[in-house]
């Protein structure tokens, strides 16, 4: 399918392709925040910001409530996107504000370290303890352990993903559901769709890929704590919901995953946008729009009493 003509105009105002491998890190999260867009609050009863736990010290976060929460409501640990070094919980505020919103869970973003001053397996540890935070402290917040997911965007995918995998290695927290939209689930793999669509104007390209991994990977070894495909069994993991984008670099891997959970025995819902590229979940036009709700309504389902 062809690119859907409604996200042309969102394309040619961000000049077709993220431009981050000609910055340094400082330069790419300065260029980058200028494009966050303003939360919508319809729907939301509050926004606050707390901190919780990280793997090494406290770490910012933020609660948005939907409309009609109540005490003892489900919850979701989400890990905003940027290649694990640009992204914050300014970022995706307004993408945040409509899952809550949307969902009817309790949304807790969270703002993990970022590489290269932090690279792997910093943010993951981080999104670990993090969620491992909310779990154990989830009376006095007014939530429901029992009723906990993980979700996150692109490199926050990853990061789900992750959890997922170091809670059943670990022996807890208690996921009930993972949400990963269109995750960066494999690394330094030219894969078809990294070739096909990473060198279109579709935003992702294959050069700011590379960027970004080589910035969080440095010198570590790649193991499933970076790239969750390469974990040897995925069995015993959490439900999920594996949403990827057609014209998307890191659809192949995206896919992958889901297929590979689905082998495993893991309950798995995939679900493909067509016509979207990497980056449109938050974007104003039908198909985000549609994607979305198939999305809030999959956390919906998941996380019922």
């Amino acid at each position: 399918m062809p690119l859907d003509p409604q996200l042309q105009p969102i394309l040619d105002l961000m000049g077709g392709e993220l431009r981050v491998d000609d910055k340094t890190p400082e330069e790419a999260r300065a260029y980058t925040s200028q494009a966050t867009a303003p939360r919508d609050e319809t729907g939301l009863a509050s926004v606050t910001d707390i901190e919780v736990g990280g793997a090494d010290g406290m770490l910012p976060a933020r609660v948005y409530r939907p409309e009609g929460a109540k005490d003892g409501g489900p919850v979701v640990v989400f890990f905003h996107g940027g290649g694990w070094v640009i992204g914050s919980i300014q970022s995706h505020d307004n993408t945040c504000g409509r899952l809550a919103a949307d969902s009817g869970c309790t949304v807790i973003s969270v703002e993990y370290r970022l590489a290269p001053e932090h690279p792997a397996p910093t943010p993951a540890e981080d999104a670990y303890a993090a969620t491992k935070w909310v779990s154990e402290h989830a009376d006095e917040l007014g939530l429901d352990a029992d009723r906990l997911a993980v979700a996150g965007d692109s490199a926050g995918g990853t990061l789900a993903a992750v959890v997922a995998l170091l809670a059943r290695e670990r022996g807890g927290p208690r996921i009930a559901y993972q949400c990963l939209i269109y995750p960066n689930i494999d690394v330094r793999e030219m894969t078809p769709s990294r070739l096909e669509f990473g060198t279109k104007p579709y935003l992702l390209s294959t050069r700011a890929l590379t960027w970004f991994e080589d910035h969080y990977i440095g010198d570590a070894e790649v193991d499933w704590r970076i790239a969750p495909l390469r974990a040897d069994d995925l069995t015993g993991l959490p439900p999920a919901f594996v949403l990827t984008a057609e014209l998307d670099p890191l659809l192949d891997e995206g896919e992958a995953y889901a297929t590979r959970l689905q082998q495993a025995g893991v309950v798995t819902t995939y679900h493909r946008a067509d016509g979207m590229v990497h980056g449109f979940f938050s974007f104003p036009v039908e198909g985000a729009v549609a994607a979305r709700k198939v999305a809030t309504t999959a956390l919906r389902e998941a996380l019922r009493p």
